[in-house]
């Protein structure tokens, strides 16, 4: 990847004795590094991504990532217990290559709530990083906080209360450690997101402005002030690990790694330069810095992870489990190609660009040597489907083109919905970090509304369901007829 800049804010200056943890042994790996940067979401797609850029980073040594878990605290255990060292399995089509990962300084569980307002609030903190999912963000129908999601609720009245209560939604942690950071007089920081979301710095800016208002509306001002807020793209595939991975690997000390990660060969990252208070050389390891990343977002977005969505709930009903067997199968193929067709025609960006990155698309789907599960592709879909493939149908729509290549996902989903996914059988989550999504609906946060809603008469169905996601969409009974239509086929086996 090519670097279209390479300016960003001077570092400032520190010695690796500020941080205790910089001089730590770990046996056959390089020393800890002082944190300079907090993440929030300590899954196997931040550590293939964000933690394997900074690895990679010729400025490493000062960047030492102090990384938090969600509810459960099972992997930061792990990753603790080998001092933060893992293996990144990378599955080449010829074989696979592995590399040991040093950059976690320190690992926490979600629940170590005091510690990240610490490091938050510590001047040598200077990047608050995220990779939480579509649904971490708590955004309501109109993109803002929900402030009727009863978690958001409660964050929000307990740090009325007080600033340093534990909290557990990722609107409620960043405002609580951007408090301690402003009563700490600490400065300036910049808040990443990289999550798949249109405009992701944008939405993150939102919620924790709207969070941090609703406790002190001069923090809020304090943040919009001080806080940078970039958009980014990211792009790795990075399936769940296996046991039978997690049975082969070692680290360098010779022990068994438990907590490997597989990903594929190919990566990329394209960020807004925006970081007051400095940042790795991340574009020395590959990163691309631009003045606006809308295009590339919107190409990963409706090509991939769109593409990724329609395999997710259409290819089980032909019977396969992994994206490299979909794509396998010449019906799958057509309608992945059906979808790239109309998803392709609403990127901003030049057709060679397209046709290229639609050729390393199929590339990448086609690599079995990724075992890449569409059960964990299926979750959340109510929070994926509406960024992932609702843009495509909308415009479809408005340019007179409705064809089963643009409701297919919708329809598929929606027989998910109905009858329950099919077996998964390729077994458990060997690392119990979450669950295997072999279930549309779990963890979903309209679980519940959505069953009701897929149930009873198809067009009936269709509507309620669409209702939940756009209740534009729900109201043209053009799209209803054409999604439970297209249902109907995918029953009948077409």
């Amino acid at each position: 990847m090519t670097t279209e800049s390479v300016q960003h804010s001077a570092t400032p200056q520190h010695t690796a004795t500020q941080h205790t943890a910089a001089h730590r042994p770990r046996r056959g790996a390089r020393p800890a590094a002082p944190t300079g940067i907090v993440h929030i979401g300590l899954g196997n797609f931040f550590r293939a991504h964000l933690a394997w850029y900074t690895e990679h980073a010729p400025d490493r040594g000062d960047w030492g990532i102090a990384a938090f878990g969600g509810r459960g605290a099972g992997l930061a255990r792990t990753l603790r217990a080998q001092d933060g060292l893992y293996t990144l399995v990378t599955r080449h089509p010829g074989g696979p290559v592995s590399e040991t990962v040093a950059s976690l300084s320190a690992c926490h569980g979600g629940a170590e709530h005091a510690r990240l307002l610490d490091l938050v609030a510590d001047p040598r903190t200077r990047v608050v990083t995220l990779t939480v999912t579509e649904a971490g963000y708590r955004r309501g129908p109109g993109g803002g906080l929900d402030h009727t999601d009863p978690e958001v609720a409660a964050d929000l009245a307990a740090l009325g209360r007080s600033r340093r209560a534990p909290v557990t939604t990722v609107p409620a942690r960043l405002v609580a450690g951007l408090a301690a950071r402003h009563d700490a007089g600490s400065g300036a920081c910049t808040v990443l997101s990289c999550d798949n979301l249109d405009g992701n710095g944008a939405v993150t800016r939102r919620v924790v402005r709207e969070a941090a208002a609703a406790v002190d509306p001069g923090l809020a001002s304090w943040i919009e002030d001080t806080v940078a807020f970039p958009s980014a793209m990211v792009d790795r595939i990075t399936p769940r690990t296996g046991a039978g991975e997690i049975a082969k690997v070692l680290l360098p000390s010779g022990t068994a790694d438990r907590a490997p990660v597989t990903t594929e060969p190919f990566s990329e990252w394209v960020l807004q330069d925006d970081f007051p208070a400095g940042r790795p050389r991340w574009e020395d390891a590959g990163a691309r810095f631009v003045p606006d990343v809308t295009a590339h977002e919107r190409r990963k977005l409706l090509m991939l992870n769109g593409a990724h969505s329609l395999l997710a709930y259409a290819a089980p009903l032909r019977g396969h489990t992994t994206v490299a067997e979909a794509v396998a199968d010449p019906v799958v193929r057509g309608w992945t190609d059906g979808w790239w067709d109309a998803a392709q025609r609403h990127v901003p960006l030049a057709g060679a660009d397209l046709a290229r990155y639609r050729a390393e698309l199929a590339a990448r789907f086609a690599n079995t040597g990724i075992r890449h599960r569409l059960a964990q592709i299926a979750a959340d879909g109510s929070q994926k489907l509406p960024v992932r493939v609702l843009p495509v149908l909308r415009a479809e729509r408005d340019a007179g083109r409705l064809g089963p290549a643009v409701t297919r996902p919708l329809a598929a989903w929606l027989l998910s919905l109905r009858g329950g996914p099919p077996d998964d059988p390729l077994g458990t989550d060997p690392l119990g970090t979450d669950p295997l999504g072999t279930d549309p609906l779990a963890d979903d946060p309209l679980a519940d509304d959505l069953a009701a809603a897929a149930a009873g008469a198809p067009a009936d169905a269709a509507r309620r369901v669409l209702r939940l996601l756009d209740p534009d969409l729900a109201g043209d009974e053009d799209v209803v007829t054409a999604v439970a239509a297209e249902a109907a086929a995918l029953s009948a086996g077409g």
